[in-house]
């Protein structure tokens, strides 16, 4: 038996015992390493760390998760569409406060319980049930800003296209 295959035995031998068991470290005049449970003559105790176990949820969790995900689709699906009206994509914004306001409608409206939720950048700034959200102090440069449908859990039931848009802003540089 060469030296490695003693080492692969050895570390196999760690992992498969309990971690409470003490476990012992032991070469022998010609450089083989073996592991054991047993103490012997020149044999080192070795600190096994704890092994990593991980807890899948149970069947029925899955179950009730798959049903409100089919939930979540039948609510998106009641929805054809979901957009900005306002403002356009690529449209420029000259505002020295870099305030926005974003105007959305889905087809049919919102549903009750509902809501639109406007974000920028993939973070959420804003949410109504009128269609018409403000966003104050947007960050000068070109931004994706994207309009979704919520339901009473924050839960996005449909999405609607991005659309792109530029804050110039003065600063004291120019």
């Amino acid at each position: 038996m060469n030296p490695m295959s003693g080492l692969v035995a050895g570390l196999l031998f760690i992992l498969a015992g309990p971690a409470s068991a003490e476990v012992y470290r032991n070469v022998d005049a010609y450089g083989n390493v073996t592991f054991s449970d047993e103490p012997s003559e020149g044999a080192e105790a070795v600190e096994v760390k704890p092994v990593t176990t991980i807890t899948l949820p149970k069947p029925e969790v899955v179950q009730e998760t798959d049903k409100l995900r089919e939930e979540v689709q039948r609510e998106g699906a009641a929805y054809e569409s979901v957009a900005f009206v306002y403002p356009d994509n690529n449209q420029a914004f000259y505002s020295g406060s870099g305030d926005i306001q974003f105007e959305v409608r889905s087809t049919p409206g919102l549903q009750p319980g509902h809501k639109y939720e406007v974000t920028i950048d993939g973070q959420p700034v804003g949410q109504s049930a009128s269609g018409s959200v403000t966003v104050n102090n947007v960050f000068r440069g070109t931004h994706q800003a994207r309009v979704h449908i919520v339901d009473e859990n924050g839960v996005q039931v449909k999405t609607g296209p991005s659309i792109s848009f530029t804050v110039h802003r003065p600063s004291v540089a120019n």
